[in-house]
């Protein structure tokens, strides 16, 4: 198997939840006239993060349905996740990984694995949702209404405020230079995507809805790491996360996506020589 790697784009910037966001957390305690629906929180901190993995876990899924409306892509893996059975593409080869959209960016677990290219941090708040929040949470009451005798089943969603801001990650590994502007793209797409759908738990109900601000998007070759080459700054903010969102001094979505596009040749060319895994320079 041939992997190698040329070096890694970070991509850095802020979510804002647009509309209360609840990613739901398993209770420690069950108490008469208690929170029926936590969100999920550090474990230190107590303070709500989005998880890498619900983070990517949506990027896939819309990604997925784009591929199975375009091109037929197929449901083939099924697995079970809190009790309920959900179905994702699954590239059962490495060479059939590595030659899908989907597979060789969120990685596969076919017979042979392929990891992921890409790595999404968990998304921590911002300094300036520290003091916008004071560590309040919103607590929205609920009913759901039996539509023959009209009773009502209450219940209490614990939901993160609209205007939070959280701090995002993303690595992507570049691994084959002549994916490397598709991949991207794609990824992007994706987000895009994400921003006029929900993240989180209930989002037919107004929950959800985010917006992706950049304040980072850097080339960095392997040789950097070593001291022998610089990395190539696609774009850099002076903004600080102790101060909300100023859109003037971050790019948006479609922003980011026309700088990379001025600028792939340029960065294809910033990556030089290869590190092939079990190998070396």
């Amino acid at each position: 198997m041939d992997k190698k790697l040329y070096g890694k784009v970070i991509i850095k910037g802020i979510i804002k939840a647009v509309t209360g966001l609840h990613i739901g957390a398993s209770k420690e305690t069950l108490e008469i006239g208690g929170l029926d629906m936590p969100v999920i929180k550090h474990p230190i901190t107590r303070e709500p993060y989005i998880p890498g993995s619900s983070l990517k876990g949506k990027l896939r899924s819309l990604l997925e349905m784009k591929f199975h409306t375009e091109k037929g892509l197929e449901f083939n893996h099924e697995m079970r996740t809190g009790g309920n059975r959900i179905r994702i593409h699954v590239c059962k080869t490495f060479e059939g990984a590595k030659n899908c959209e989907v597979c060789r960016i969120f990685g596969s677990s076919g017979d042979t694995n392929f990891p992921a290219r890409i790595k999404i941090r968990d998304a921590e708040f911002t300094k300036f949702s520290q003091e916008f929040t004071q560590g309040n949470m919103e607590i929205k009451f609920e009913n759901s209404l039996d539509r023959i005798t009209s009773a009502s089943n209450p219940r209490q969603i614990e939901r993160v405020p609209a205007g939070t801001e959280f701090e995002f990650e993303i690595i992507y590994n570049v691994e084959d230079l002549d994916h490397l502007e598709p991949d991207l793209n794609n990824l992007l797409s994706a987000m895009e995507l994400l921003q006029d759908d929900t993240l989180g738990g209930h989002g037919s109900r107004g929950y959800g809805r985010v917006k992706f601000y950049f304040s980072e998007v850097i080339a960095r070759p392997v040789e950097s790491y070593f001291g022998k080459a610089e990395d190539q700054i696609v774009f850099k903010s002076e903004w600080k996360s102790d101060k909300p969102v100023a859109p003037d001094k971050l790019k948006t979505l479609s922003e980011i996506k026309q700088e990379l596009n001025n600028k792939f040749e340029q960065i294809k060319r910033s990556f030089g020589k290869t590190y092939t895994q079990g190998g070396g320079m």
